[in-house]
């Protein structure tokens, strides 16, 4: 190829649009990391935190299940080894210290995304935080105080007519721990609905041409978190459609907002 031909700076172009990327997808890379370890240190404060009343979080999880047992069959807990309960513990501090470090964690993925965003949009984080972090415990206090009692007060009535129930500590905790995080986590849909609408990834278009499928979604949902109920189940299914529809009223503000925005800026432009 001779000195003069036109295809030089165009590969040339080519190879710097190409380094371009590969700086950004590091710089994405290592701000990931940083937030990661934030946050693994947030989890680390709030663990150390909540090791010293790993107990006393444990009772506090075991109360639905008291009081839903009939009078006079006092839910008592069982294990198979001698070091059961002190794993039990420690995973009931780590389950205590997710929620204690979520406006930390909920935050540091704020900051990662925010690069992202305009600068109005930006001014958002502490809404954002707030927000996640109201969602997410008003999920798990959904769960512990209304669908917990229901549920295990039904499955435990259910078990001692046919027999005498040994409630081991490990399956308990494993169960109340999938209930509690899923339903925090379920609560976060119209939160994380608001964050992709202000990227521009998800419209109120999106999720309004595909309600059908949220609905099946939702029981599919409701059928994999919670007992093997149907009261229980609608209890969770229930509340998801009406996130569902909060994430569309959401999701239509956000979008009509960030249309007027563009429409603004072309506007200029031109």
């Amino acid at each position: 190829m001779s000195p003069n031909s036109p295809l030089e700076p165009r590969s040339e172009a080519s190879a710097e649009s190409l380094q371009e990327m590969r700086m950004s997808f590091m710089a994405h890379l290592v701000e990931l990391r940083r937030r990661f370890l934030y946050s693994f240190i947030a989890m680390v404060i709030a663990f150390l935190i909540c090791w010293g009343f790993a107990a006393e979080i444990f009772d506090f999880l075991l109360q639905p299940l008291i009081k839903a047992a009939p009078e006079g069959e006092l839910a008592n807990m069982h294990n198979t080894d001698l070091a059961e309960p002190f794993f039990t513990l420690l995973k009931t501090a780590l389950l205590a210290a997710v929620f204690l470090a979520s406006p930390a964690i909920i935050y540091n993925v704020w900051k990662f995304v925010a690069p992202g965003l305009y600068p109005d949009e930006k001014r958002a984080a502490v809404p954002f935080v707030a927000g996640a972090t109201v969602f997410f415990l008003l999920g798990a206090s959904f769960c512990y105080y209304v669908v917990i009692p229901f549920g295990y007060a039904f499955l435990l009535g259910f078990s001692l007519e046919v027999s005498n129930p040994t409630l081991m500590i490990k399956d308990y905790f494993a169960l109340t721990t999938k209930l509690l995080l899923g339903f925090g986590m379920v609560f976060e849909l119209p939160v994380v609905t608001s964050l992709l609408s202000a990227v521009g990834v998800l419209t109120h278009r999106h999720l309004l041409q595909h309600w059908r499928i949220a609905v099946i979604a939702a029981f599919i949902i409701a059928a994999i978190l919670t007992p093997p109920d149907v009261v229980t189940q609608l209890m969770l299914a229930a509340p998801l459609m009406l996130l569902y529809g909060i994430s569309i009223a959401v999701a239509y503000v956000i979008t009509k907002r960030r249309e007027r925005r563009i429409a603004k800026e072309l506007a200029e432009l031109s």
